[in-house]
């Protein structure tokens, strides 16, 4: 995935007009209409990388000591993949080699690796490290976990409207939940150049069969 992922960034990087980076599923979609969309991502000097400290077997615990000694266990994080970054971070992902290359070598499935999935620790991991202040902590695009499951909530067209959408775009903090047995909930308010403002510009996952409901939301409310 993270292969996939640096691919991307190289081919677009390849224009020197294209300052800010997303990367989204097929099964995303838009919150807000662009102008609102671009001036939220163009207006601020941070990239949106979601990045937590998570004690439990599915953060802390899947750090391996192979890692040492570029990668330390008190500087491994956690986050959700879906990233939007300037191009200054951009580059600086095509260029790490360093902890990429540990990443590659020891964050795999399986028992042996901890069940490591380099796509939810590298980016966090890296961005802690070497550009802490450069980041949001939190990713622009919406997941809802509240299932307790492998895979997120997964909206049908039945689930699919309006008022969902609505109810989104406007959540102010981020939470996260450590994966220990204590399940610590951890909120956090989303802080744009100073302010207080609305977390997310994107949601997943909507199923094909809600595109109906979607065209018929965005063709009839120009902000949600």
């Amino acid at each position: 995935m993270v292969d996939a992922e640096k691919r991307l960034l190289a081919h677009a990087l390849q224009d020197p007009e294209n300052q800010h980076f997303v990367l989204l599923s097929e099964s995303c979609v838009p919150l807000h209409n662009f102008d609102y969309i671009y001036s939220y991502l163009m207006e601020t000097n941070v990239s949106f990388v979601d990045c937590f400290d998570d004690p439990g077997p599915h953060g802390a615990g899947r750090y391996s000591e192979h890692m040492l000694p570029e990668i330390v266990k008190k500087d491994w994080r956690k986050g959700a993949q879906w990233f939007t970054v300037k191009r200054q971070h951009a580059i600086l992902i095509l260029a790490d080699t360093l902890y990429y290359g540990k990443f590659k070598r020891y964050c795999k499935p399986g028992n042996e690796w901890h069940n490591c999935y380099s796509d939810e620790h590298y980016l966090p991991t890296l961005f802690n490290m070497a550009d802490p202040t450069g980041i949001a902590n939190w990713s622009v695009t919406h997941v809802d976990w509240s299932e307790g499951k492998w895979h997120p909530k997964a909206y049908r067209a039945v689930d699919t409207s309006f008022e969902l959408l609505k109810n989104i775009s406007s959540i102010d903090e981020s939470i996260h939940v450590t994966s220990n047995a204590k399940h610590v909930m951890m909120r956090m308010p989303c802080m744009w150049n100073g302010m207080k403002r609305p977390c997310y510009l994107f949601a997943r996952k909507f199923y094909p069969e809600a595109l109906d409901n979607l065209m018929n939301i965005f063709s009839n409310y120009t902000i949600i």
